[in-house]
This record gives C-alpha cells, sequence and structure tokens, in this order.
C-alpha cells in the first residue's frame, strides 16, 4: 500500500512541476477589493494546493479527535456496565453459596443408587 502512495504521490508531484515549468506567466489574485497579488500560475496553484492539504490535515486531525471522543465514552460506559455485572455475579455466587449451606447434606448411597439406576 506504500509504494502506492508513494506512486501516486510521485505521479502528482511530477505533473505538478511540468505545469509549473509551462505556467510561468504572471495571473493576478484579488485578495480583497482593494488588494492585488500578481505572481506566477504556478506559484498560484502551489498556494492554493498547499493552503488545501493545511486544510485537510486539519479535518483529519479535527475528525480523529472526534474518534477518540466518541471511543473514550463508549469505553467508559462499557467499564460501567462491566462493573454492575461483576457485582451482580458477586451476588449471585453469594445466594448460592446461601442456598448450598441451606441444603441437607448428600448422602452418598442415595448418590450411587442414583446413578446406578440412570445407567
Amino acid at each position: 500500500m506504500k509504494q502506492i502512495n508513494f506512486v501516486i504521490i510521485f505521479i502528482l508531484c511530477l505533473a505538478l512541476a511540468l505545469f509549473s515549468l509551462e505556467n510561468t506567466q504572471p495571473g493576478t489574485i484579488n485578495v480583497v477589493p482593494e488588494v492585488q497579488v500578481q505572481a506566477p500560475i504556478a506559484i498560484e496553484l502551489l498556494l492554493a494546493g498547499g493552503i488545501g492539504a493545511v486544510l485537510a490535515w486539519l479535518y483529519s486531525i479535527w475528525t480523529h479527535w472526534q474518534r477518540l471522543l466518541l471511543s473514550s465514552q463508549q469505553v467508559r460506559q462499557k467499564n460501567v456496565q462491566i462493573n454492575e455485572l461483576e457485582s451482580k455475579v458477586e451476588q449471585y455466587q453469594a445466594e448460592v453459596q446461601s442456598l448450598k449451606l441451606a441444603l441437607p447434606p448428600v448422602n452418598d448411597s442415595l448418590v450411587k443408587e442414583a446413578q446406578a439406576v440412570t445407567q
């Protein structure tokens, strides 16, 4: 995958370099109504591409932070649910233990007879 990315970026940079060599005539950029900047078209393109890349990078950071925030909230919710379930398991184990103590002791001969009958 890295090789494919490298090839794509290399081709784009090569095309941009060729475009820059062919478009050296000046162009005018109207920044605000009273401010104009004249620069070669290639420089204007590089500047626009650079600004676009920075904005795309900032957007990716923003979405990454949003995903991290969402996943951390989900982890906290799951931890709360795990703690609740663990406390229920402990409660049920205590109930089972108290029921075992309330049962009469098992007669081994009756158990052996029941096993012999079922076989």
